[in-house]
């Protein structure tokens, strides 16, 4: 059998590439922005944003990557500290993971968070550096009323020495922080990531695939079908897991080369990837109003009226321990969910409750990630 995929860790959603294909203008910008302020003695606040698939963590990472490169600032040396707020969604765990990248380890019980702070203090004056924090998926953060966005932007009132935090987010979420922590993400502290067109997917699959698939082993013209298939959608993630879908695929039929017909077959076998990678960009509240629709619509109904969906969703949060939220947030989450592509809500008749369907993912299946989802998050108690 012909190997076709030479470096798979190259296609991985976690491998930071030495060049970040159309994003390169924005690490080159941010980076004289972080360089020019930590020169200086003084901390920067970043926010980006931008939809699944348009480079925001790579991003994120790899100006961590240039910071630490550069060396010292102002005789301190970068530190990137990476912690994804989807899995740390409380302030208390997104400090301990920040004092495990400052080298201090605690328990993870019977501190409170104002101690937990002291010993942070106490580990960045040990080792005095310039804290890079990276807040990915900060939303799922954000929504918990955090207070942690406050001290980290005002290191030097709270006695943190130099912390500099960049938040990345699919959705802009200053406006659900308080006036104080806003104040420190002012108009040129925010950048918007522009969905990649189809020649950009291509200039990025063109790019990887050199790093990852054996020469030869594809073409132009296939690229191009892949970066046709994933431009309604923006998602480069989606295109490389077709392109490596299609690899396998070549690999398994002993072909030399990836074809047509292969891009064609990895496209109709992408639910579970597609699904599950968009399902690691949202946030607890938009997984529990997913999941409701998804239950909403086991059996022979075709869509849900959405009163129907928000009293199950409110049954749900109980049940994994969330604080329901009102009418207006929940039919601002189901827009969300809508304009990412997840669902779709129906207009009616003056009168009727709009009524939610699920088009393009089985109901069962979804209902089966979901559940998967909310288990690992750790939110339900038997």
């Amino acid at each position: 059998m012909a190997r076709i995929l030479l470096h798979e860790e190259t296609f991985d959603p976690s491998y930071v590439p030495t060049k970040l294909v159309r994003r390169e203008t924005e690490v080159g910008l941010l980076l004289r922005r972080y360089r020019e302020s930590l020169g200086k003695g003084l901390p920067y606040h970043q926010l980006v944003t931008g939809g699944i698939g348009s480079g925001k963590t790579l991003l994120a990472k790899r100006l961590g990557e240039e910071l630490n490169r550069g060396g010292k600032l102002n005789g301190l040396a970068p530190l990137p500290i990476y912690i994804n707020c989807w899995r740390r969604a409380t302030d208390r765990t997104v400090l301990l993971e920040l004092l495990r990248g400052v080298g201090v380890s605690l328990p993870d019980r019977g501190y409170a968070l104002s101690e937990m702070l002291d010993v942070l203090e106490q580990g960045v004056r040990r080792n005095p550096r310039h804290l890079f924090v990276v807040l990915d998926e900060v939303s799922a953060l954000v929504r918990q009323g955090t207070k942690l966005v406050y001290l980290l932007s005002r290191p030097s009132e709270v006695r943190l020495g130099s912390v500099s935090l960049f938040l990345v987010s699919p959705e802009d979420v200053l406006p659900y922080l308080d006036a104080a922590s806003r104040s420190s993400f002012g108009v040129t502290h925010r950048l918007q990531l522009a969905r990649y067109d189809q020649e950009a997917l291509q200039e990025i699959l063109a790019y990887r695939a050199e790093l990852g698939l054996r020469p030869g082993s594809f073409d132009a013209e296939t690229l191009e079908q892949i970066a046709r298939t994933a431009a309604t959608s923006g998602d480069a993630r989606f295109a490389l897991e077709i392109l490596v879908g299609a690899a396998r695929i070549a690999e398994s039929e002993g072909g030399g080369a990836i074809a047509p017909e292969h891009v064609r077959a990895a496209r109709g076998s992408l639910y579970p990837t597609l699904t599950e990678s968009k399902l690691e960009e949202l946030p607890p509240l938009s997984l529990l109003v997913l999941l409701a629709v998804a239950r909403s619509l086991k059996g022979p109904k075709s869509t849900a009226p959405t009163e129907k969906v928000r009293q199950l969703y409110a049954l749900l949060a109980e049940e994994y321990h969330e604080k329901p939220v009102s009418r207006v947030t929940f039919w601002r989450t189901v827009k969300e969910l809508e304009r990412e592509g997840f669902l779709t809500a129906e207009t009616v008749r003056d009168g009727e409750s709009a009524r939610l369907a699920l088009d393009e993912i089985p109901a069962s299946f979804l209902t089966t990630l979901l559940e998967a989802r909310a288990g690992a998050k750790g939110a339900r108690k038997r």
